[in-house]
């Protein structure tokens, strides 16, 4: 059965079978049916508007219209669609369209291109893709804040170059991806200003001869408003680049938390134990539980990134205005899509479900001088010059070192043997000082760790999520 076109006129000979298997949109582009009718709708009945077609064959056509639209939902969800039935979703459309009412169905593309027709049809998917994906990026941010609350005095280490640096929170680390994510969050709201523009009308590339009310189908699809320019507007796919940029953006931010939860999870550091449901086996070793969800995420990303990197490719040396190289926007976006919002269902429910062992994380910062700079800090703070602090703390790192204990295990005469000659010390008093929670404490500086100054972020950004 020969695929339906939409042209044909022009050429004596059939396109080969393979250059038609070749050349098919329509098993990916399937997904664009609802929006492609919706872009229809709105444009016959501009055309009616505009008198430029009859009431009744606008009334009929758009019968017409949903009555396609029903059919192929009930095909595609049975099973029993034929994506050979058509070179693409357009052409199918206006196919059925015609089955369905005879030859005036053909009226439907009046004043209209494929070219115009695809960028509407990309658009209003992107649009309804990317809300979706902010508000499954705010249902993850209010997780890890009330995640953040609940650990907001879970004290562990934090690290520079993997190694044990400071003492911090779990709640202060997690408030670290809640602004990365917020960040991704505002970046996709940005992203749909861009998106949220008609190319409808454009034609071709030239616009269109028929008195066309471009302004009223823009508002009719709920558009910002139409494209300035014919040729970019059929032409400019920096809407699908900002959006896989944006998306590649978020992923990063996952992947770097996927590769944490990773160490994390692990009996080297056992600071997390991911539940049963985010796991899985090995099938020669019984004692494994592999954080396959963080490890898939943490490889999907490049996959993200991926489809980002082919779309620049693809578009780097394309002349205006539409190139049938730009059929390849739609399989990359259709997969990123799909990827980031199955990961952002999933990815809560696996750190809602998580065991967080505080006495390890709190253990863990105990140990190490992750006090060492408290330590300076006070020197300084008692008119010892930073820098001259910063020498002592060190020599009395190898002092305790030697000793095999911490620093505020150091005895009295410990400290009259390392500071005797710049400071009298209390023991006792610079042992309170240096415990991990008077570290923590001592950082009370806008956005530190401090237990106060934690809580005021959080009550802020509460806030926030409020008002979305």
């Amino acid at each position: 059965m020969a695929k339906s076109k939409l042209w044909g006129g022009r050429f004596e000979a059939n396109t080969s079978e393979l250059m038609e298997q070749f050349n098919a949109s329509l098993p990916f582009d399937i997904n664009l049916m609802e929006y492609d009718i919706k872009g229809s709708l709105a444009h016959v009945k501009m055309l009616g508007k505009q008198n430029i077609l009859s009431e009744a064959e606008v009334e009929k056509i758009t019968e017409g219209l949903n009555r396609v639209k029903n059919n192929l939902e009930a095909e595609l969800k049975a099973g029993n669609f034929d994506f050979n039935e058509a070179e693409d979703i357009h052409s199918l459309v206006e196919a059925r369209l015609t089955a369905e009412i005879g030859e005036i169905g053909g009226k439907l593309h009046t004043g209209r291109s494929r070219n115009d027709q695809v960028a509407v049809d990309l658009r209003l998917y992107l649009r309804d893709q990317t809300e979706q994906i902010m508000d499954l990026t705010i249902n993850f941010m209010q997780i890890i804040l009330d995640l953040a609350e609940e650990h907001i005095k879970t004290v562990m280490p934090g690290y520079t170059h993997l190694q044990r640096a400071q003492a911090l929170t779990f709640g202060h680390h997690l408030l670290a991806y809640y602004f990365k994510l917020k960040r991704d969050y505002e970046r996709f709201q940005d992203a749909l200003k861009r998106i949220n523009v008609s190319p409808l009308g454009a034609g071709a590339l030239a616009g269109s001869s028929f008195n066309l009310d471009r302004d009223f189908t823009a508002k009719e699809l709920g558009f910002d408003r139409a494209c300035e320019n014919s040729m970019d507007g059929v032409s400019d796919r920096d809407f699908v680049l900002e959006f896989l940029a944006v998306a590649s953006n978020l992923m990063l931010h996952l992947s770097r938390l996927s590769e944490e939860i990773i160490l994390w999870n692990s009996k080297e550091f056992s600071f997390i134990e991911l539940a049963d449901q985010y796991t899985t086996g090995s099938s020669i070793m019984p004692q494994k539980k592999n954080p396959d969800l963080a490890e898939l995420v943490r490889g999907k990303t490049g996959r993200v990134i991926g489809s980002l990197n082919q779309l620049m490719y693809t578009i780097k040396g394309l002349p205006l205005a539409y190139n049938k190289d730009l059929q390849e926007d739609k399989e990359g976006l259709f997969d990123s899509v799909k990827t980031v919002k199955i990961i952002l269902e999933l990815y809560p429910e696996m750190l809602k479900t998580m065991t967080v062992k505080e006495k390890a994380m709190k253990k863990a910062a105990a140990t190490g001088f992750l006090n060492a700079t408290e330590l300076a800090d006070y020197l300084a703070a008692n008119e010892i010059p930073f820098r001259q602090a910063h020498q002592i703390v060190g020599e009395a790192v190898l002092f305790a070192s030697k000793k095999e204990k911490e620093l505020d295990q150091l005895q009295q005469q410990d400290w009259d043997e390392i500071l005797g000659e710049y400071l009298d010390i209390d023991a006792e008093e610079l042992k309170e000082k240096l415990s991990v929670e008077a570290a923590v404490n001592s950082h009370s500086t806008k956005g530190g760790p401090a237990f106060e100054e934690s809580k005021r972020v959080i009550n802020k950004e509460k806030e926030f999520l409020t008002d979305k």
